[in-house]
């Protein structure tokens, strides 16, 4: 058993939006089998109440309370030191001062770093060996956000990516192996830093098969009448927001002329004001659910799921937590290409706002068609999507580091 730090950026718990599923899973993996020093942030004070459900899968915590409003002033530092913005915005010194004080105290044996700015906190690899989680390569990330923004945003973030991807190459370097969510993503990155092939892996996300089940029965939130479509995800972030506003301007009115019933509910949290404005129309057939306790009742009952989403990075979970739940889902081709499914067995998969409409309506029209499609995705689901099975990819990495 280690004595090992976990840096995370955000709480890892609850596991109701995509970085906190996986870290969080990855925290309780690590948890069953070494001591966890924990040091991460809340930044939405309606994580408060989960505290000590973290602090009981932790030998010892710390939390840094960060404001988002303040962290994009302080990240604006960057712009005077040469460096990311994101590194200024996650650092604190009581967090530096706690993780002093702890390696100072205990015979810490290494250290993950979940999110690549958390490496920040580990200046000393070399000495301390560090598993690094990227995820995702965030730098690619804020590249892409430069080709969907006008200038001033555009400008800022094509030099967030080109100083983030400096600052992950030296991440990289130092760390005795990092890990992104696909095989893709881990090819992007070699791509752009050649010099790490031997360095980096992909380790894939999961899903809770038993949580995420159609053996569990709710109640419908929806009304009997309604053919409800449903998107899901955290709704202040930027690849979400974008597909909720072309799905819900450039797909759902032609929907609508086929399918009169038909509802397009935005589950999710903290919906942003281009978001909530969408239902402020009755006849447009919007519904913004904002923060709900429970995801599943919503899955359960809708008549398929779709992801539309024209930016994404690494595998879904929202996708793979439908087809956990037998759901059939239409998602963008670049959602559904990192997900071992078949188009037209296990998922549909689309590109245009045509496609979009077709496939949408072939699955309305057919509920035998979308029902096989739900129970094939949940059989893939089962097979290959287990957290501990891909989990256990950072284990011998652990156990090398204490040799």
């Amino acid at each position: 058993m280690a004595k090992l730090l976990y840096l995370v950026h955000r709480l890892p718990y609850p596991p109701n939006k995509g970085d906190k599923v996986r870290s969080y899973n990855l925290l309780k993996h690590l948890s069953q089998r070494h001591q966890i020093y924990l040091g991460t942030f809340i930044d939405d004070p309606a994580d408060a109440p989960y505290l000590e459900k973290v602090r009981s899968l932790c030998t010892e915590m710390y939390i840094g309370r960060l404001s988002p409003s303040l962290a994009k002033l302080r990240s604006l530092v960057g712009l005077f030191t040469g460096e990311a913005l994101s590194l200024p915005y996650y650092r604190d010194k009581g967090l530096r001062d706690w993780i002093k004080a702890v390696r100072m105290r205990e015979p810490i044996d290494g250290a993950v770093v979940f999110s690549s700015v958390m490496a920040d906190y580990i200046p000393d690899m070399q000495q301390l060996p560090t598993l690094v989680d990227f995820v995702d390569m965030d730098s690619a990330k804020w590249t892409q956000y430069a080709t969907t923004h006008r200038w001033p945003m555009s400008s800022i973030y094509r030099r967030e990516g080109r100083k983030l991807l400096q600052f992950e190459r030296a991440v990289a370097q130092r760390s005795r192996r990092s890990f992104f969510v696909t095989a893709a993503e881990t090819a992007l990155f070699v791509q752009a830093a050649p010099e790490s092939i031997d360095r980096v892996e992909a380790m894939s996300n999961g899903v809770d098969a038993d949580f995420f089940s159609p053996a569990h029965q709710f109640p419908s939130p929806y009304p009997a009448h309604e053919i409800p479509i449903v998107f899901t995800g955290a709704m202040d972030y930027w690849p979400n927001i974008d597909a909720a506003l072309w799905f819900a301007t450039s797909i759902l009115p032609t929907l609508k002329q086929q399918h009169p019933a038909l509802r397009f509910y935005v589950v999710g949290r903290s919906p942003d004001a281009s978001i909530i404005s969408l239902a402020t129309d009755p006849a447009a057939g919007i519904v913004v659910t904002g923060t709900v306790d429970d995801v599943r009742p919503y899955i359960a009952h809708a008549a398929l799921i779709v992801a539309p989403l024209r930016i994404a990075r690494g595998i879904q979970n929202k996708v793979l937590e439908a087809m956990a739940m037998a759901k059939a889902v239409v998602a963008s081709s670049t959602c559904a290409e990192p997900i071992d499914a078949q188009h037209g067995t296990d998922i549909l998969c689309a590109t245009h706002a045509e496609d979009y409409v077709k496939e949408i309506s072939r699955l309305l029209a057919a509920p035998v068609l979308a029902s096989q499609i739900g129970m094939a995705a949940r059989a893939k689901v089962v097979s290959q999507y287990s957290w501990h099975a891909h989990l256990s990819k950072i284990d011998r990495y652990i156990e090398e580091a204490m040799k």
